[in-house]
């Protein structure tokens, strides 16, 4: 059914046979174990597209081995699951010894195309790494990473993909608020597919704990698995180092410009969390911004820090980088180099910057004089708690010989704002037009570049949080519901404003509607 290629436990040292039991691991990349058996796998939503990609059919998918191979229950022919050791930076200090603590390897799967994917379950149960947890996960977290992670996707954004939402039938005990107050929820496994799930943290924890000769194996193995093209290029290995190094910050940089562009904020920028492969990982309390706010953050483990908000993300992937480069500098000689790269993240994310900004705007070329002109509207959006996404997209509504005000109105949370903020908007809006006129473009060009940019459905946490009650209730139909309208987030599609609608006034404080937490 699926054509397993383990080239990772091949060509890299793990514990075939090693004692399933939570504990610091030295001198291998991964730990062989199997995924714990759940007691009713039910599946409850699939994704074609990827399920197509992997030569999978409708029928594959709901067949009763299938669905006991992705609740974890039976292994498929060629799987050899296993779990990896990494390290990471949580919140700015080194954690130490993390890895893959609900989260077990299938197998890495070769489809008829030549591509390589691999194939993980996220809630499957312990591992070696899962530091005294159960390995287990809620079909609410479960939920939004289904639903997030093929979302993301087909908003054009570089991310890990979902094949799959099993419904155990066990229950998981967890803490939703960190309040003590703990209760059991439905259990859930989430498949995960990526061509790699390596992270910047696999690299660290083998330069920290000085296991040097690994880390030169395992910077190989990835450059030459991952990056094929790149490894035949450079023949020399002190070339082959910086020249990858210096695309991994490239792939970060273009990533997080995306996610500036709709709007999302992923909630826990960890290093651990950081794809080599410049990949959305990990979907835990993430988020996209309602009313306009830098300053917003999805995560109540990080409310009063703020460290990684919405406007502090580009700084952030720097800051991760540059732990990456220090792990790399135990290797490398050449560590000026090395700070060379990071500078190719700051031109490319200065670059993909302008670009996306210019188009989100219907500007045809970026001009010195924008920067002003954006920035002094994102303070008014702030100000008069303006819906990011509603208002790009109204925006592109604008008639150039009568702009109006009122064209922007739906944006507006409070209409007490809207009126106050009127004329402040209208004589920007005339500045806005001024400089529409000075591209002289066609106005069907623009709206339609616009659009392109601008999405007309993006998964809010309300919407997410209506998905996920009604699927506790067992009724999973809003699963499937969003799961379609998501695969077209910016054409107009009708019959389905309600989920391009603002957040509404209910869902301001609800819990999972406006922050969450990690309990997942």
């Amino acid at each position: 059914m699926l054509n397993f290629n383990n080239r990772f436990q091949r060509e890299l040292p793990g514990e075939a046979d090693a004692p399933n039991r939570v504990r610091q691991v030295a001198h291998v990349c991964w730990s062989g174990v199997l995924p714990t058996p759940v007691a009713a796998p039910r599946l409850i939503a699939y994704s074609a597209e990827m399920a197509a990609s992997l030569d999978l059919n409708d029928a594959m998918m709901q067949s009763s081995e299938m669905v006991s191979a992705l609740a974890g229950n039976t292994i498929l022919p060629g799987s050899a699951p296993y779990a990896t050791r990494y390290g990471g930076h949580q919140f700015g200090n080194w954690a130490g010894q993390l890895g893959d603590g609900r989260a077990i390897l299938l197998g890495a799967v070769i489809n008829r195309a030549g591509q390589h994917w691999e194939l993980q379950l996220k809630g499957a149960g312990p591992t070696p790494y899962s530091r005294g947890a159960d390995g287990r996960a809620v079909l609410r977290s479960s939920i939004r990473e289904f639903l997030c992670s093929e979302a993301m996707h087909h908003l054009g954004i570089p991310t890990t993909r979902a094949l799959s939402l099993i419904e155990t039938g066990d229950k998981v005990v967890r803490d939703m608020f960190y309040d003590g107050h703990p209760a059991a929820e439905p259990g859930a496994i989430v498949c995960r597919v990526a061509p790699s799930f390596t992270r910047f943290g696999h690299f660290e924890i083998l330069a920290a704990r000085g296991e040097l000769d690994l880390l030169k194996q395992f910077i190989d193995f990835t450059m030459s698995r991952d990056f094929p093209d790149l490894y035949l290029q450079h023949k020399k290995p002190e070339e082959r180092l910086p020249a990858w190094f210096s695309e991994v910050c490239a792939r970060t940089a273009r990533m997080v410009a995306e996610w500036m562009r709709v709007g999302f904020v992923h909630g826990v920028m960890n290093t651990d969390n950081m794809s080599i492969l410049g990949l959305t990982i990990d979907y835990g309390p993430y988020g996209w911004v309602d009313n306009f706010d830098p300053g917003w953050t999805p995560n109540t483990t990080d409310a009063a820090g703020k460290r990684y908000c919405f406007g502090r993300q580009p700084e952030i992937a720097r800051w991760n980088l540059e732990r990456l480069a220090d792990a790399l500098a135990t290797v490398c000689t050449d560590h000026a180099a090395l700070s060379a790269c990071l500078n190719v993240y700051d031109e490319i994310y200065s670059n993909e910057s302008v670009r996306i900004y210019a188009g989100k705007f219907g500007f045809s070329a970026w001009l010195d004089t924008d920067a002003a002109l954006i920035g002094e509207v994102f303070a008014l959006m702030q100000k008069a708690e303006v819906d990011m996404t509603e208002f790009f997209r109204k925006l592109a509504e604008i008639d150039m010989a009568d702009p109006s005000v009122d064209v922007l109105q739906s944006a507006f949370y409070v209409d007490a704002l809207f009126q106050q903020s009127r004329a402040d908007f209208a004589a920007w809006l005339s500045r806005y037009v001024q400089r529409l006129q000075h591209d002289n473009r066609p106005t069907t060009t623009r709206i339609m570049h616009m659009n392109q940019l601008n999405p007309r459905y993006v998964l809010r946490n309300y919407l997410a949080q209506q998905a996920i009650d009604k699927a506790a209730a067992g009724d999973a139909s809003m699963i499937h519901e969003l799961l379609e309208v998501m695969r077209n987030p910016y054409t107009v599609q009708a019959g389905r404003e309600a989920f391009s609608a603002i957040r509404p006034d209910w869902a301001r404080q609800k819990a999972g509607c406006s922050m969450l937490s990690c309990s997942s």
